[in-house]
């Protein structure tokens, strides 16, 4: 096998709000044949110009591929039905620029359209996606512990806390009932909390090709369970559970603790109590419902960082790519663990 051969083209783009109903739509790989470019570059399936290459869906342009990338304008470029360039970007980027205006082309009608990049085809359904649920009193530690698998074993990372106060921040309609229910310690009602965590996972897949992903703070409760098989059904298999044990008096120290940098409305005495609460009325019973299946890891949170991250390391295993359980620790991933101090503010 040649290794320096291209990565398969795997990829979609879909072309929105263009100002042109011809260029708006979904491009998939190419399937023009090897050939020389104009700049003289040999193609090859999925590529041109030694970078990837789409067609349309349709197949009814008549230049393929029809959204790609020339090496004598240094620039991306999409095609109209008829072949004339309509938008392109001068760039160098190894993929179309989805963060950036593009250019109005000779053939192309005002506005530039909206570009996006698809990790599968979004005319199927999703891959099913690996989820690990990841509970503990609050101040167990288990945000750290997840974002150290995020950054340093590829999992995402979806905080369920954080989902929820972004979802707060943006303002919509939910804003004033999430506020209300975790400044009062409660759990946010189901409806609310499920319907954000599927929106979440899903654009993570869709846009990331993300399919590994733990939950951090789910299911909090036996109606959010209720929730979960309403989206991925009763006949789905039940998800693993990670479990970080941790006496109240050191989870208490560790939230007072954070709270002088935090900036949390809920980073404090009152607070923390009405949360642990909840959690040992709500929560724990949903704890002994994984225990009754045989799907919880319990992992003693109050030991040190290194020795509580190896565990989670080995639990996860079986689903990490075997080179990134491999390669050293990052920078970030030592400021975790409290092995390198984080840089000081300036």
């Amino acid at each position: 096998m040649n290794s320096n051969a291209p990565k398969p083209n795997t990829l979609f783009i879909e072309v929105s709000g263009s100002g042109l109903p011809e260029v708006d739509g979904l491009f998939v790989p190419s399937m023009a044949p090897a050939t020389e470019s104009e700049s003289g570059t040999v193609s090859s399936l999925g590529y041109w110009n030694g970078k990837r290459a789409w067609d349309r869906a349709d197949g009814k342009c008549e230049r393929s591929p029809a959204l790609s990338y020339s090496n004598s304008y240094t620039s991306w470029r999409i095609c109209r039905l008829d072949g004339h360039l309509a938008y392109d970007i001068t760039c160098k980027d190894e993929l179309p620029p989805t963060d950036r205006e593009w250019h109005v082309y000779k053939k192309g009608v005002a506005p530039a359209p909206s570009v996006v990049i698809h990790h599968f085809d979004p005319r199927q359904s999703l891959p099913k996606p690996n989820v690990v649920f990841v509970l503990g009193g609050p101040g167990s530690g288990k945000g750290t512990m997840c974002s150290l698998a995020e950054t340093q074993l590829g999992w995402t990372h979806l905080s369920m806390g954080d989902l929820l106060r972004t979802e707060r921040e943006a303002g919509g309609a939910t804003a004033a009932e999430i506020e209300k229910y975790i400044t009062a310690g409660e759990l946010v009602p189901n409806e609310i909390t499920v319907t954000v965590l599927k929106r979440t996972m899903e654009a993570a897949t869709r846009l990331h090709g993300k399919t590994n992903f733990l939950l951090d703070g789910f299911p909090r409760s036996l109606d959010n369970m209720e929730g979960w098989y309403e989206v991925f059904g009763r006949e789905a298999e039940l998800p693993e559970m990670l479990y970080f044990e941790c006496p109240y008096d050191v989870l208490e120290q560790r939230i007072l603790g954070r709270a002088k940098y935090s900036g949390r409305s809920d980073d404090n005495a009152e607070s923390m109590k009405l949360r642990f609460d909840t959690f040992k009325a709500k929560t724990l019973p949903t704890l002994e419902l994984f225990r009754s299946k045989n799907k919880v890891v319990e992992v003693d949170a109050s030991q040190g960082r290194e020795d509580v991250y190896a565990l989670v390391k080995k639990s996860l295993e079986a689903y990490t790519d075997p080179q990134l359980a491999a390669q050293p620790l990052t920078e970030k991933s030592e400021m975790l663990l409290g092995l390198r101090p984080y840089p000081k503010k300036s």
